[in-house]
């Protein structure tokens, strides 16, 4: 029997409106799990580590991660996460406006790319790639 389980979505980003957008578009899918948001990559690597102040923070399935970061950027957020035997196996979707990034960042395994701000179609694919993968996606009714 398949995992069904909901999934838990952290979201790397500095800019309020984007996040915004990103749980808009999240809400329209009408996808309902636990969606976490730090807006910088260090607070994203103690996050994903159980580091505090985070240190009752649940392991995400998914990584939505920005590259344009205050500090240490998503690239640097990225190449730990790949280096980290503990996170490697994270899926970590890279979000930008840029296309010339995803030649550079898939040397680093990025897991997939979606364009800035995300729109509903791109992100309703990431959602049945996850669902293929075996995470339940739990719908809203309505």
């Amino acid at each position: 029997m398949p995992d069904t389980r909901a999934i838990n979505i952290l979201l790397v980003e500095d800019d309020p409106d984007d996040v915004e957008l990103t749980r808009r578009a999240l809400d329209r899918a009408k996808v309902r799990n636990q969606v976490w948001t730090v807006s910088n990559g260090a607070d994203a690597l103690a996050f994903l580590r159980g580091q505090p102040p985070h240190h009752d923070a649940p392991r995400p399935d998914l990584v939505l991660l920005d590259l344009n970061l205050p500090g240490l950027d998503g690239r640097d957020v990225l190449l730990r996460i790949r280096e980290d035997p503990q996170l490697r196996g994270l899926a970590v979707v890279v979000l930008t406006a840029s296309d010339e990034e995803r030649e550079h960042l898939a040397a680093l395994a990025a897991d997939a790319f979606l364009s800035k701000p995300v729109d509903l179609d791109r992100l309703g694919w990431l959602v049945r790639v996850m669902a293929n993968l075996g995470w339940a996606i739990v719908k809203m009714d309505g």
